[in-house]
């Protein structure tokens, strides 16, 4: 099957609104966890999750951290401008970035743009390490397809960080269809319990079910916990509006994965069970086989590329050569960490290289994260779906859970 055929009405399921979580439980590990073993269907719950993962399985999480990416400001006029920053420009590193001490610019989504015409936009921020001033200006950069701009920030005092500054003023940007404002409870709710990278600006939120008693029967239990990165984009929300897939745009990602997990999925992938949490990490580890494909074959450009798993012009040899190719590459450069960006897009017709269960929540109809789900289930993705929702399970990134095996 060739995907950019695929026609993304037939990926709609009804969603009634009430079925959207808009908080997430008390527990985190106490929702529900629908599990789906080689084509049948169980309910569980998710603090069993221990005693439910393969034998002998990898499990792989995104460890990206929520960032306060929505800053708001007030023109003299009183209009409200809101500045949604998605990623860094200038300096492009994520880690340099945050640490800048002076200015700083980052590609941003700008709110009531029209009432924003010309100057800077300035607000005060008070922080535990001092106060400055903080202002915003456009760049002279076009707009960007998505319709981002480039803006700088500068503030006047030295001691602040830019991650000082968002800590203080930011807001967690959590998903427009919870149709609420941000609360302080979503602070800690919607980050996962062991982020650290600063980052995205939506959470992985299937990993948002562990917590860290979990954590630990997972380990009791024999299996393997390993990190990978990928900053999550507000693109993973950008609905498919095309109405053949091949018309969509896939976004672009930020990853970054150890030398040594990429040497070590090599000596174990097709011989234990790697087990992805969370569509971030499924793209993660897809993507390593691709790219390490595209290094075998000479063609690497630092992004994998939204439809080279489906019209490939190089050689796919088997996940351990490709993961090979990669550990090989990092070895000749002397570097300790694959960092790239990836724009994959999985859907149905796509054959997983490196993947053999996920975990992960229920997605948005018409959604690219619906068309990654389907590729691993094929069409039963409907029944699963449809006994959810007769089964009174939450929907979407404060809902419930799912457990899929092959």
């Amino acid at each position: 099957m060739q995907p950019q055929n695929i026609k993304i009405e037939e990926y709609n399921y009804p969603l009634p609104d009430h079925r959207i979580a808009t908080h997430p439980l008390a527990e985190r590990d106490a929702c529900k966890l629908l599990v789906w073993n080689n084509g049948s269907i169980s309910d569980r719950r998710f603090n069993e999750l221990p005693s439910l993962l393969p034998s002998g399985a990898m499990l792989i999480y995104n460890n990206t951290r929520v960032i306060n990416a929505r800053l708001r400001f007030a023109k003299a006029t009183g209009a409200a401008i809101e500045i949604f920053c998605l990623e860094p420009h200038s300096p492009a590193d994520y880690e340099q970035a945050f640490a800048s001490r002076h200015s700083c610019a980052w590609q941003c989504l700008v709110g009531n743009s029209k009432k924003w015409k010309e100057g800077d936009l300035i607000t005060e921020v008070s922080t535990p390490a001092g106060r400055t001033s903080l202002s915003a200006r456009r760049l002279p950069v076009p707009p960007a397809p998505d319709r981002s701009q480039t803006i700088e920030f500068e503030w006047d005092n030295p001691s602040l960080t830019f991650s000082d500054i968002i800590a203080a003023i930011g807001e967690i940007p959590i998903p427009p269809y919870l149709n609420r404002r941000s609360e302080a409870s979503d602070t800690t709710d919607y980050q996962t319990v062991y982020s650290h990278i600063d980052g995205s600006v939506a959470a992985p939120t299937a990993g948002l079910h562990f917590t860290p008693a979990l954590l630990e029967a997972v380990d009791a239990a024999g299996v393997e916990r390993r990190e990978v990165t990928l900053h999550v984009g507000a693109g993973t929300f950008r609905p498919v509006k095309s109405e053949r897939i091949g018309d969509h745009d896939m976004h672009s990602e930020w990853i970054a994965v150890d030398r040594q997990l990429i040497a070590d999925l090599a000596e174990c992938v097709g011989k234990r069970p790697i087990v992805a949490v969370g569509t971030t990490s499924v793209r993660t580890l897809e993507s390593l086989y691709h790219a390490g494909c595209l290094v075998a074959a000479g063609k690497w450009d630092g992004e994998v590329p939204q439809w080279g798993p489906y019209s490939a012009d190089y050689a796919m040899p088997d996940a351990a050569t490709a993961l090979g190719a990669l550990r090989d590459m990092l070895d000749s450069n002397g570097e300790d960490c694959f960092v790239a960006r990836t724009r994959i897009i999985i859907a149905p017709g796509y054959t997983y290289r490196i993947v053999d269960a996920m975990i992960t929540n229920f997605h948005q109809p018409q959604s690219t994260l619906l068309l990654l789900v389907s590729a691993f289930l094929g069409d039963q993705w409907r029944d699963i779906y449809k006994h959810a929702l007769d089964s009174d399970y939450r929907f979407l990134s404060y809902g419930d859970a799912c457990l899929f095996c092959k």
